[in-house]
């Protein structure tokens, strides 16, 4: 009973921390691929701090708490110039949360994409030869096509790592994204952003490193329905709520889906 009282008693501040950089965001080349993506101005991240211990048991409260807090909702209250955006123009009445497992510290979790027949052996990624779907690749289809042939090569489990849903998160892209033809792009990108996002930490006596950061995926509602990270639901249009308990940062890592790349 007291855990559930602290429950539900618990309130969190924020404050924004404008210091904190992303080197996906400062970096040239990962810059000009996300615009190749369809991505850029699109896809952000920025820091808060928090004031109170974070359990993973309290993290509906702690994400109700983030968007009624004056400072998120100042810095989420804008409209990308194509209606993509949300701005908190209404109060948050609810917020949806689900746990996503990151327990990911090295890309190994890719290795059965280099064997699998999805790639050939120089990296590049195989076409698909069919009519309806010619512009269509062998990854693309096992990222979204359960009938694949190659869609078993990832479990449940695995699809469900936040490193993995980053990767597929890249590789679809922005409504007008340029496709690349390689792998390697991808697995770079997801790599430089996974390492941006996610705190871990050294067993100092097994030298072994664990994640241990908290991934959120969050939806908020306002009286008309949902309005948080998009009114209308689509996939490429997400938001993470990444929480480092020990630093007690929390990073929210976003996406809109739409037409082109935005800049302001």
């Amino acid at each position: 009973m007291a855990g559930e009282k602290y429950e539900f008693e618990t309130t969190f501040s924020f404050r924004p921390l404008p210091s904190k950089k992303f080197s996906f965001l400062q970096d040239k080349n990962t810059l000009r691929l996300l615009m190749k993506w369809s991505m850029l101005g699109r896809i952000s991240a920025q820091s808060y701090s928090f004031d109170q211990v974070f359990y993973p048991y309290n993290s509906k409260q702690f994400a109700m708490c983030f968007f009624t807090d004056p400072h998120v909702v100042s810095g989420l209250s804008r409209n990308l110039n194509d209606g993509a955006g949300v701005a908190l123009d209404q109060a948050v009445l609810s917020v949806d949360v689900e746990s996503v497992p990151c327990t990911k510290v090295s890309m190994a979790l890719f290795d059965p994409v280099y064997s699998c027949g999805v790639l050939d052996p120089s990296g590049y990624v195989v076409k698909c030869f069919h009519d309806v779907y010619g512009y269509y690749d062998k990854l693309r289809e096992m990222l979204q096509e359960e009938d694949s042939e190659h869609y078993g090569e990832f479990g449940t489990e695995e699809r469900r790592e936040f490193l993995f849903r980053l990767f597929k998160h890249l590789c679809l892209g922005g409504e007008l994204c340029q496709y690349e033809d390689a792998i390697h792009p991808y697995l770079s990108t997801t790599k430089q952003i996974y390492k941006d996002l996610i705190s871990v930490q050294k067993d100092p006596e097994t030298k072994k490193i664990s994640v241990v950061s908290t991934v959120l995926k969050v939806c908020a509602y306002d009286e008309s329905g949902r309005c948080y990270p998009g009114r209308r639901e689509e996939e490429q249009t997400f938001a993470y709520l990444i929480v480092d308990p020990f630093k007690r940062h929390a990073t929210l890592f976003e996406h809109f889906y739409g037409v082109g790349n935005v800049t302001s």
